[in-house]
């Protein structure tokens, strides 16, 4: 009997060990939306995120769990061996449907046909750069210069961002094509104006907030294809864009002392209303 608790000890020790490396947190919510002239809805979602470490080494893994089977949405597994960072994307997320994003026709950067793969980058030894390299061969240089990052790949994308006289800057030059977003603080009222012309303006404090949108129109854009590698005249390739008239949105929410969060959303789109209950753990 003696033996038999003891065993039982260490192993209950072990499992509280492992579980010690493992961290699970989530989103849950529901939403009514009354469609406008349309019939309305209500939507659920409900999503896991598993991260877990072992020294050096962090595994992450996404779930939509709201569905009758659960599907996974991501698998990332990072480490560090001395200077050396090695990345591993290893689920082929299908975002296709996130191109369709009313708030500004987003488009996916990487092949439409797999995004996985594995990404090495090593802290080199030149300023404060680090150079990385994935597996189809795309060379990105990244670092942070007088409080302006940077980062700029073969794979002709540069990004640069930094904050300039009470100003957050953001600026994104994707093949020739460059996009920015300014951000700043008036009193009180936190401004984010884009190059696409959607402007936002935010009030209040955290946990009791209202968000005001702008949202410009969106062209539609026929989907192009690239090369895995990133070296093609269309680059990685685009999801088509689809065509969105302009339209305004204006968004209450509310963190209750409960722990959940009510949100109250008007969207001239569809002239809708959603209501929706959410929580984060």
């Amino acid at each position: 009997m003696k033996k038999l608790i003891a065993l039982f000890a260490v192993s209950a020790m072990a499992s509280t060990s492992a579980m010690a490396a493992i961290a699970i947190s989530g989103t849950a919510s529901v939403s009514y939306d009354d469609n406008g002239s349309a019939a309305s809805g209500t939507s659920y979602d409900a999503d896991l995120s598993i991260v877990g470490t072992a020294g050096t080494t962090t595994v992450t893994i996404g779930m939509d769990v709201d569905g009758i089977n659960p599907a996974t949405t991501g698998v990332d597994m990072a480490t560090t061996i001395g200077p050396v960072t090695i990345a591993a994307d290893m689920f082929n997320q299908n975002s296709a449907a996130d191109s369709t994003n009313v708030a500004g026709g987003q488009k996916l950067e990487g092949s439409a046909a797999d995004d996985t793969g594995v990404t090495i980058s090593v802290d080199a030894p030149i300023g404060d750069a680090t150079v990385g390299v994935d597996d189809s061969g795309v060379l990105t240089v990244s670092g942070t210069w007088s409080g302006i990052t940077m980062s700029s790949s073969t794979g002709d994308l540069t990004t640069a961002s930094g904050s300039i006289a009470g100003m957050d800057v953001s600026v994104t030059n994707d093949a020739g094509s460059t996009t920015w977003t300014l951000g700043t603080t008036v009193s009180g009222v936190a401004l984010t104006l884009a190059s696409s012309q959607k402007v936002t303006a935010t009030f209040g404090l955290a946990g009791n907030t209202m968000v005001v949108s702008s949202i410009p129109a969106v062209a539609y854009a026929a989907a192009t294809t690239g090369a895995v590698s990133g070296v093609h005249a269309n680059g990685y390739g685009k999801y088509v864009t689809n065509a969105v008239v302009s339209y305004s949105s204006v968004a209450i929410s509310r963190s209750l002392t409960s722990g959940a969060t009510l949100a109250a959303t008007y969207s001239t789109l569809d002239d809708s209303l959603t209501l929706k209950a959410s929580v984060a753990f």
